[in-house]
């Protein structure tokens, strides 16, 4: 788990919100764990279309690839 100073937490709140990743981060002052920031857990329908504009897909998604013919 990542940890971070108070006073760094206090200057880069809003930075290290938007990064903040799922083990979440440890907040310290002088040294000790005083805090501990986890992301809230989001719906799976909060999910559906999220990565919409960030994913690229490449060739034919319904194919594995192999060609095959069955002679029956």
């Amino acid at each position: 788990m990542k940890r971070v100073a108070a006073a760094k937490f206090k200057e880069q709140c809003l930075s290290i919100l938007d990064h903040l990743d799922a083990d979440g981060i440890l907040i310290t002052k002088h040294g000790r764990p005083v805090a501990r920031l986890l992301p809230a857990e989001r719906a799976s329908a909060e999910l559906i279309g999220s990565l919409r504009g960030k994913i690229r897909v490449k060739g034919d998604i319904k194919s594995t690839g192999v060609k095959w013919e069955a002679n029956g």
